[in-house]
């Protein structure tokens, strides 16, 4: 059974001195939701107050700078997430414990239109992330993400902006990537 306490949400954002004159606030980029996640990974109260689950992930859902989208993520030993994007939107993640494993396409997919595309060779790339390290990347990024220890939970701060208006998940046969299905928030919130 999985926890999920996605009613709970933390705020690492801190406010703005008040000023009679305030600019609309810029949304952010790859690089401002990076720092956002490795500030975050880094708070050691938070990482630790997420409640664990043996047989599934969990999350909580965070406040990011600017309006973006923002989870705490937890991650038993041999799970993933399976292949998918982000839509339009930017994102950027760090393990805060623990090792993930992402695997991710370096090819631009076509948004729409298509169910079932052959990949060429040489576009896979896999990435190690220990505690500490992490990425960004940027729309329509196609990739998966594995806790492939056998023993050891690991957790997670993922950002996104804009706010996640979709997830397209794929299924894939050595290089056939397959449009499976949509998500939309209300499926996962």
């Amino acid at each position: 059974m999985s926890v999920h306490p996605s009613v709970s949400s933390v705020s690492l954002v801190s406010s703005p001195p008040a000023s009679s004159v305030s600019a609309p606030p810029q949304a952010p980029g790859q690089a401002e939701l990076l720092d956002f996640v490795r500030r975050t990974a880094a708070n050691a109260e938070l990482v630790s107050s997420l409640p664990l689950d043996p047989e599934g992930r969990t999350w909580v859902r965070l406040e990011g700078p600017g309006g973006s989208e923002a989870w705490l993520i937890g991650w038993p030993p041999g799970t993933g997430t399976g292949w998918h994007d982000h839509a339009d939107s930017v994102g950027a993640f760090v393990t805060a414990s623990g090792e993930l494993k992402e695997n991710s396409l370096a090819a631009r997919l076509p948004s729409d239109g298509w169910r079932t595309l052959e990949l060429t060779e040489g576009v896979d790339r896999e990435r190690r992330l220990s505690a500490g390290n992490g990425r960004s990347f940027g729309r329509h990024h196609v990739h998966e993400v594995l806790n492939e220890s056998t023993d050891r939970h690991a957790i997670s701060v993922h950002a996104y902006y804009p706010p996640l208006p979709q997830i397209r998940r794929y299924s894939r046969t050595r290089q056939v990537l397959r449009l499976e299905q949509i998500e939309r928030p209300e499926d996962w919130q």
